[in-house]
């Protein structure tokens, strides 16, 4: 769970409520993580808690279906939380080659970004909003403002709502299976070019 009470010029925004929000979130996803490469995806969170349940719902909607180009770290099953977070990390760089890295988490701000996704470049700080010190995650993030924050967050947490939670999470996961359909067919599209130079250097040597 990280905070943000800010918006930046390296972030996009969208709103859960825009029924065109997971189109333009995976257009956007299509055009800033590099096609060649694998992604990564830490799902950040805790099913023990609603208003922080985003990270692990998105994870558990994506391993629904297989991926081949994303990679899901963190469900409902098998969370990624403040005690495990560690040795997540270290064990996508012990079995990815220099990962790339988009980290999803819940966060707090102010009322009237409730329902408000953000897509950032850089990484987010989970655990910020509850005072925790853990590592920042993420080459990219994405942060869906859940609550209201500032004033005893634990509390707040328990009693957000899942409507808003599971709303926001099927939109994020919608974007990003999308996501994985476009960077598919780029893939395809660009391989009878690969095998012509494949082929080439081969003919060359």
């Amino acid at each position: 769970m990280n905070r943000k009470d800010m918006f930046s010029k390296d972030e996009q925004r969208f709103h859960t409520d825009d029924p065109l929000m997971s189109e333009q979130l995976s257009e956007c996803l299509n055009q800033w993580l590099p096609n060649q490469k694998d992604v990564i995806v830490i799902c950040i969170g805790t099913d023990r808690s609603t208003g922080d349940a985003l990270g692990p719902l998105v994870g558990s909607m994506l391993r629904d279906q297989p991926l081949k180009t994303i990679h899901v770290y963190g469900t409902l099953e098998e969370p990624v939380h403040a005690l495990n977070l560690h040795d997540t990390i270290k064990a996508i760089n012990r079995l990815h080659s220099k990962p790339l890295v988009l980290a999803i988490d819940a966060c707090l701000g102010k009322k009237s970004s409730i329902g408000s996704v953000v897509l950032g470049q850089g990484s987010l700080s989970p655990g910020a909003a509850l005072k925790k010190d853990l590592p920042d995650v993420g080459d990219y993030h994405i942060s869906g403002m859940v609550n209201v924050g500032g004033f005893m967050e634990y509390v707040v947490l328990q009693n957000t709502r899942l409507h808003i939670v599971m709303s926001m999470a099927a939109k994020i996961a919608a974007a990003l299976r999308l996501t994985e359909t476009k960077r598919l067919n780029e893939r395809e599209a660009h391989e009878p070019y690969r095998d012509f130079l494949a082929a080439t250097k081969k003919q060359q040597r």
